[in-house]
């Protein structure tokens, strides 16, 4: 791997990147956005998990992977992959507008089209139009959306029409047969850009922390335990997801995002805190925040405030 922060101060250059494929796709689009990375080597994956195992067999120096979606939520694979399954952490992120079309390989009308491909997330982006315009279509899944229209060209296709982007209908020349088929117009997917443990991004300011916490105890308060850590210290958290640790019923995490750096005290303090209750906690990385959002930080809480504090305490310690 070779990295530079010369271009940019918080985000790394890469010479090849993994990304949930084929060519064309959503994640491509995100992975367009990295400084460097339209030079550099693109791989496409078959699936997240695949395009994860890549960094880690070293096959790829980082992957760009959906994580987040302004409308279904959190892609659970990919939580559960970076938070469980690998030791990679979050390097980047980048947020890419969703919009769909309805591409058939010739020329058709809606009421011909009895099947339909998608990757799932998309299929659940377009539900309501579909369930209104094509109820008669039937759901066939695809590893991705860009995949969905490939399958179109096959020498026996697996569906009458794809849900996919208008680049991919373009650059396969498919027939769009509708346009602007998605659920909730303005729609964003949350990409995340992950490596291999490494050095941290540098503070910017408009900065986010993922963490993936194991509940230490299932018991009444125990979240909220966790959760005081982050309001006394004046941490907003931006996402909480639990999900099952896969080590029988009751056994959970919580994946989350918040605003801030590693680099800050009033983060690595919570983050501390949390430590003594949950020893397993895992730090998962802190990135510059695609949106530019500046944090609006408290002076109770701010850098200046936990350095006289600090100070005030060795002086009574003398």
């Amino acid at each position: 791997m070779t990295s530079s922060a010369s271009a940019s101060p918080s985000v790394f250059h890469y010479d090849r990147y993994a990304y949930l494929g084929p060519a064309g796709t959503f994640t491509e689009a995100a992975l367009l956005t990295m400084p460097g990375a339209d030079s550099a080597e693109r791989i496409p994956a078959s699936s997240v998990l695949a395009a994860l195992d890549m960094v880690e067999r070293g096959d790829a120096d980082a992957a760009m992977v959906p994580i987040e979606n302004s409308v279904e939520g959190g892609v659970t694979a990919t939580l559960d992959a970076v938070s469980v399954a690998h030791r990679l952490h979050i390097v980047g992120e980048a947020l890419v507008p969703i919009t769909f079309v309805v591409a058939s390989r010739g020329a058709r009308e809606l009421s011909e089209i009895s099947t339909v491909t998608t990757h799932t997330h998309g299929w659940a982006q377009v539900r309501q139009w579909a369930e209104r315009t094509i109820p008669q279509a039937a759901f066939v899944p695809a590893s991705s959306t860009a995949a969905a229209a490939r399958a179109l060209l096959q020498e026996v296709p697996t569906a009458d029409a794809a849900v996919c982007s208008p680049l991919i209908a373009e650059q396969l020349g498919l027939h769009v047969v509708a346009e602007q088929v998605e659920d909730v117009p303005g729609a964003v997917t949350r990409f995340a850009l992950v490596a291999k443990p490494g050095p941290t991004p540098s503070l910017t300011g408009s900065d986010k922390t993922t963490i993936m916490i194991p509940l230490p105890q299932d018991r009444a308060g125990a979240l909220m335990e966790l959760l005081e850590h982050f309001s006394t210290r004046g941490v907003n958290l931006c996402r909480i997801e639990s999900r099952p640790t896969g080590d029988g019923l009751g056994q959970y995490f919580f994946s989350i995002d918040l605003e801030g750096h590693i680099a800050e005290a009033r983060v690595a303090d919570a983050l501390a805190g949390i430590h003594r209750m949950s020893p397993n906690i895992r730090f998962l990385g802190s990135y510059a925040r695609a949106d530019g959002k500046a944090q609006r930080v408290g002076a109770d809480v701010s850098e200046q405030a936990f350095s006289a504090a600090g100070d005030w305490v060795a002086s009574l310690q003398g």
